[in-house]
């Protein structure tokens, strides 16, 4: 906790924010190999920061578990994301590496963008499961506990 609050619903917010905007970013260099080579650190950058806070938002999500209840399908998904921000700083490294050489794509390096997009599309649709399901957890908790008004 920090103050009081639950670490969890804090730093969520990174990768939520962050991973999806890597994955955009991500397409992008894999369409346009000379941003490729200026703008695919900060892409691989963005993914690396999400794939740690996806470790720590795991870590502090099993804390608030214990606390709050398991919230089985959330956790599931929640524990997938790290595997999606690991993929995306991979692939986005490697095709960063290759198109830093200013040479043309040959098929290989195409397939390799093609790679990216597939990755990057699975890590947006991953992040929006485990958001998605967070947000369904915490909210039909809510709004199951919160007192119906009365007619006056």
């Amino acid at each position: 906790t920090i103050n009081g609050l639950p670490l969890h619903p804090l730093v969520v917010h990174v990768p939520v924010v962050l991973l999806p905007l890597s994955a955009l970013g991500a397409i992008i260099i894999a369409f346009v190999p000379r941003w490729s080579s200026r703008f695919g650190v900060l892409v691989w950058l963005g993914a690396g920061v999400s794939l740690a806070f996806a470790l720590l938002a795991e870590k502090s999500g099993e804390a608030l578990a214990q606390r709050v209840g398991n919230p089985k399908v959330h956790a599931e998904f929640g524990e997938q994301l790290k595997f999606y921000a690991f993929g995306l700083l991979v692939v986005t490294f490697i095709l960063w590496l290759v198109d830093r050489r200013g040479n043309r794509r040959t098929l290989l390096t195409k397939l390799l963008a093609a790679l990216v997009i597939l990755v990057a599309l699975a890590a947006i649709w991953g992040t929006y499961r485990a958001g998605e399901s967070g947000a369904t957890a915490v909210w039909s908790k809510i709004i199951a506990n919160t007192p119906t008004p009365t007619a006056g």
